[in-house]
């Protein structure tokens, strides 16, 4: 395994993801080779339900040692079967490059000032409502697990230290909401997108947990849609379309984003960023995969998992 691990740094990222395969099935087979003899027999596992948690438990601790290499631009990726396959698109930061080309539909918004915001922060000169609740969530808060401290002698690996985030600690806030008084505004349907394949009834936001890519410096971050700021929530024309953030208290801010988005990118308290709208086939595997329920990432695997669970319970009970 070790030789495997070896060999599965030095190949391009196609490659890992296909010898990962092949070790996964590998571990699987090995598995039930070792156990599925045993399944009548007296052992540890008293049901194929422990017996399938304990595989599960394998299968998981090779995803982790087995994570595809980092890719710091933006990527496309291709969904076949079960699993996604990462395929690496053209570079955006490569020399020559225009930042407004690439793989993607939507265009980059350029120089955006940005400002740092957090789950919990309290209100301020310059911050006007507290945040303990979102556009979107009255209780982010609860939802969140905490407050996502912003002091970086009390955060490691993105996130808080005394606790493990719920939701994405990649967030942002952009400064336009699709919803007023309990109803889909007029003009959603005609500047959003996405708004008709996203739709499910009046009232119902279709922006919380688009993902976004932000770039500053050498580095792309990701992350997702969780909240309306800095300071307002209808200026669709800038967030779709055209037109450049207002002038308000920070310098004409135009995006939010959280301490692990900072933390990242190397952001001081403001920042010109670059940020566009990307579909998550364009999100590539990174620190802002791996926690939260909102988290497409983390649906995804979880449902993986569960198909895998089932696989190994059906498997051991046919040899019981």
């Amino acid at each position: 395994m070790q030789n495997a691990l070896a060999l599965l740094s030095e190949l391009p990222v196609k490659g890992q993801f296909n010898l990962h395969m092949r070790l996964l099935l590998t571990l699987s087979v090995c598995v039930f080779a070792v156990f599925g003899g045993k399944a009548s027999a007296q052992s540890q596992y008293e049901s194929s339900t422990d017996f399938a948690k304990y595989a599960m438990k394998l299968r998981e601790d090779a995803l982790l040692k087995i994570e595809p290499k980092m890719i710091m631009s933006p990527t496309k990726t291709v969904f076949a079967g079960d699993s996604p396959r990462y395929l690496t698109g053209p570079s955006l930061m490569g020399p020559g490059a225009a930042l407004s080309g690439g793989p993607g539909r939507y265009p980059w918004r350029l120089g955006i000032i940005t400002t740092i915001f957090w789950i919990g922060e309290r209100p301020s000169g310059n911050n006007p409502v507290p945040n303990d609740r979102s556009s979107w969530d009255k209780y982010w808060y609860y939802s969140y697990g905490g407050y996502d401290n912003p002091d970086p002698g009390a955060r490691r690996n993105f996130i808080p230290i005394n606790f493990v985030p719920r939701q994405n600690p990649f967030y942002v806030a952009l400064p336009y909401n699709d919803v007023e008084g309990g109803h889909s505004k007029y003009e959603a349907s005609q500047v959003i997108p996405w708004f008709k394949q996203a739709f499910v009834r009046d009232g119902q936001t279709v922006l919380k947990g688009r993902w976004i890519a932000v770039h500053h410096g050498n580095k792309v971050c990701y992350a997702q849609w969780e909240d309306c700021g800095p300071f307002r929530t209808d200026h669709w024309q800038y967030v779709f379309g055209n037109e450049r953030p207002r002038p308000n208290l920070n310098q004409g801010a135009g995006l939010d984003v959280s301490p692990a988005v900072r933390d990242y990118l190397g952001l001081g308290s403001k920042d010109a960023c670059d940020w566009k709208f990307v579909e998550f086939r364009e999100v590539p595997p990174g620190p802002w995969a791996m926690y939260g329920d909102n988290n497409t990432f983390v649906i995804l695997r979880r449902q993986s998992n569960d198909r895998f669970a089932r696989q190994v319970v059906l498997r051991t009970g046919a040899t019981d």
